[in-house]
Parts: structure tokens; sequence; C-alpha cells
């Protein structure tokens, strides 16, 4: 059967809507939640889709707001979460630089502030356009582009990105992380 482009196609956005969650909840068992509790909303909601709409973005945004109405219930789930991710060694005798660097990329990704991490999350990696970003997670674009602008900045002094950070490096190439702006 071949599919119209106003299809409620969700199943095709799965993918991009799991690692959304992930990165949302940083706890696989918890993202499957979120992802169901998403999935059931938007079948809920479906007949106030409109076709006309883009699927993508309603998906996003019922994750965003299913997350944050999560959130405020959940307190102390973010302080057992936050303290469990300060127990992770800050840093560990490399075997390999590449596998060093993704888990310096991956701590200070996760130790971000929440905002900062979703608005990368939806640019950097699910390839939103801006304004698309902005309205899944509700703010206006100057302030999506804030968020990004000190997530990247963020990155840069946590994984040495930094101007400052050519004399701590060993050997004349050092490898250096790109953040593409």
């Amino acid at each position: 059967m071949k599919r119209r482009k106003d299809d409620f196609d969700v199943i095709a956005e799965l993918p991009g809507l799991k690692r959304y969650a992930l990165v949302l909840t940083r706890d696989a068992a918890e993202a499957e939640d979120l992802l169901q509790e998403t999935l059931l909303k938007a079948y809920e909601g479906r007949r106030g889709w409109q076709p006309d709409r883009a699927l993508r973005p309603w998906l996003f945004s019922i994750m965003h707001n299913a997350h944050a109405s999560r959130l405020r219930g959940r307190r102390a789930e973010d302080a057992r979460i936050a303290q469990a991710t300060q127990l992770a060694p800050a840093s560990g005798a490399p075997s390999q630089d590449a596998r060093v660097q993704l888990a310096q990329v991956q701590r200070a990704l996760l130790n971000l502030p929440e905002e900062q991490r979703e608005a990368l999350l939806l640019v950097a990696v699910e390839e939103f356009r801006y304004q698309e970003a902005a309205t899944i997670l509700g703010i206006p674009l100057g302030t999506l582009m804030s968020r990004l602008g000190r997530a990247r900045a963020a990155l840069r002094e946590t994984v040495g990105g930094g101007a400052g950070d050519a004399a701590d490096t060993d050997g004349p190439n050092p490898p250096r992380l790109r953040l593409v702006e």
C-alpha cells in the first residue's frame, strides 16, 4: 500500500523519537516509558492533528511536553540521576584516544543543563531547523539560539576545544573535537 504525504505515519518517526527520549531522560527504561506515553498521547490526540501540519514536530512537541510534566513530579529522581552521573570517573587511562574523547563528549553532553541538551540534540542530531526546534520546545527563536550558543561553548570548554588548551596537550598534533555551529 502506497502512503500519502498526509498519512499519520508515526512509525517513520520512531527512531528520532527514541533518540530524543533517551537524551531527555538519560535512562533507557525511562526513555521507553516516555516514548510509550508520547505515542499514547499522539494516538489519543490524532483527531487534533491536521494533515497540513508537519507530523514530526507535532510528535516531538508531545514528547517534550510529556517530559516536562514528568519532571514537575520527579525532582527526587532527577537528583538521583544527577548524583549517579557525578559518580562516573572524570578521566581514565586511555587505551584509545577516540574512545576517551567520545566518553568525554558524552559526559559533557549529559552534564549540560536540560534546556541546552534538548536544543543541541534537536538541532545537531535530529537536524531540525532552528524555527522547528524552537516550536517543539515552545520557546522563541532567540532563546533557542542562546541555548545553542551556551551549549556549544560549554562543550568546547569541557572537552578542550577552547583556545587556551593547546599548552595542555601532548604531542604536536593533538586530536581535537570540532563543534560545528
